[in-house]
């Protein structure tokens, strides 16, 4: 439909800046209270310009830092009860191998995680799952709640029930202006609407959308390659059976961290990604000159012969994606320290998928002046100094 030529003025409850996978479960939990939501993506959707595109995305229970441990039974419990609302299958269980060195701090972290967690040699492990090796000093944790999240379905599940309670989603609607109030007033290319309730969770443009608010959070966004492998002997396809989900912590082959995730998007194909990738501008994702370099890719390369000898070296599928990265890469969920009816979510990290359900539902506690349900203060923006200028 072709933009009204004259802006309109509407009133909501709540308006919901970025209808990726965080903005799109504030806007789920908020439509539950009231129904009035306004649910707001500058791309038309579906797209995949952002963070919450593709097929599949790793959940688990194993981790590293024990603030999202805790989170995690609640997010699994809310990702069945989407489920259960959209009636459609939104996870496939796989189970997960964490991969390491024996002793490692991240290691240990995730095995403390797991409460009892199930600790595999290298013989173990190479006969449980023949396509992943260890080496001498490294041992595998078990994870056996892991799995994969089909992430385009779940986006368009979430806000199909979003618009069930009764929310409004608004695609094609790039927000041009934010003026704070009681009654915050959000201008788009398309409108102009009102409520006493903002949340930001715009991804890569958060800092772009809260710097005229005098907010400078330290956003860093990064292009990553999403890489896909063939496998040298494809899996029988009437085995029914696909591998586990992995990931590599602590190896002096992957300083930043390896995930990969069965042949399910790609009939033969395995995903295997390098967590860190290039700084990037989001509108100018695209610009990569030809023949630049892929440092990720070089180091994939060099990790999938020594640990995954079952996969040819070389990518079959390069794709990108974009994570937006704190300094600590802790998520930030925070009111604004001047205009407390503002709430931003972002900096999620290469992490903040599995975690959508939780998140979304602190950030609509937050707007809803209510005590959040997990304890927000890891999350808060006070701990980066100088994030509050005057506003421009």
């Amino acid at each position: 439909m072709a933009a009204p030529s004259q802006p309109q003025h509407v009133a909501y409850t709540a308006i919901v800046i970025g209808a990726g996978i965080q903005g799109s479960f504030a806007a789920y939990h908020l439509a539950q209270r009231h129904r009035d939501v306004l649910l707001l993506e500058q791309f038309i959707l579906p797209h995949s310009r952002g963070s919450s595109h593709g097929q599949s995305r790793i959940t688990r229970s194993a981790y590293t830092r024990a603030l999202y441990a805790r989170m995690m039974p609640d997010s699994f419990r809310l990702w069945q009860r989407l489920e259960a609302e959209a009636g459609t299958s939104l996870y496939r269980r796989t189970g997960l191998v964490v991969l390491g060195p024996a002793g490692h701090p991240e290691l240990e972290g995730c095995r403390r995680s797991l409460g009892a967690g199930e600790v595999l040699d290298a013989t173990v492990l190479a006969r449980r799952f023949p396509g992943l090796r260890l080496h001498a000093g490294e041992v595998a944790v078990w994870d056996s709640t892991g799995g994969v999240l089909f992430a385009n379905r779940v986006l368009r599940a979430v806000q199909d029930v979003f618009r069930r309670h009764g929310g409004t989603l608004r695609d094609g609607e790039k927000v041009l202006r934010i003026e704070p109030g009681a009654v915050l007033t959000v201008t788009t290319t398309a409108g102009v609407y009102r409520a006493p309730r903002l949340i930001i969770a715009a991804g890569a443009w958060t800092g772009a959308l809260v710097a005229p608010l005098g907010l400078h959070l330290p956003l860093q966004p990064l292009r990553i390659d999403v890489c896909y492998w063939r496998e040298k002997e494809p899996g029988s396809p009437g085995a029914g059976r696909v591998g586990p989900c992995f990931m590599a912590l602590g190896l002096s082959q992957a300083p930043h961290g390896v995930y990969g995730l069965p042949a399910l998007e790609y009939p033969g194909l395995v995903k295997v990604c390098h967590h860190h990738g290039s700084p990037a501008d989001p509108e100018e994702r695209d610009r990569v000159p030809p023949g630049a370099p892929r440092p990720a890719v070089a180091v994939l390369s060099s990790f999938i012969s020594s640990y995954l000898p079952g996969l040819e070296p070389q990518p079959a599928v390069v794709e990108t994606c974009l994570y937006t990265n704190t300094p600590d890469e802790d998520f930030i969920l925070d009111r604004h320290p001047k205009f407390s009816n503002i709430i931003i979510g972002a900096g999620f990290s290469g992490h903040g998928f599995k975690l959508a359900p939780v998140v979304g539902k602190l950030l609509c506690e937050l707007s809803l002046g209510e005590e959040p349900s997990h304890s927000t203060a890891p999350f808060a923006i006070t701990r980066f100094p100088g994030a509050l200028r005057a506003a421009l």
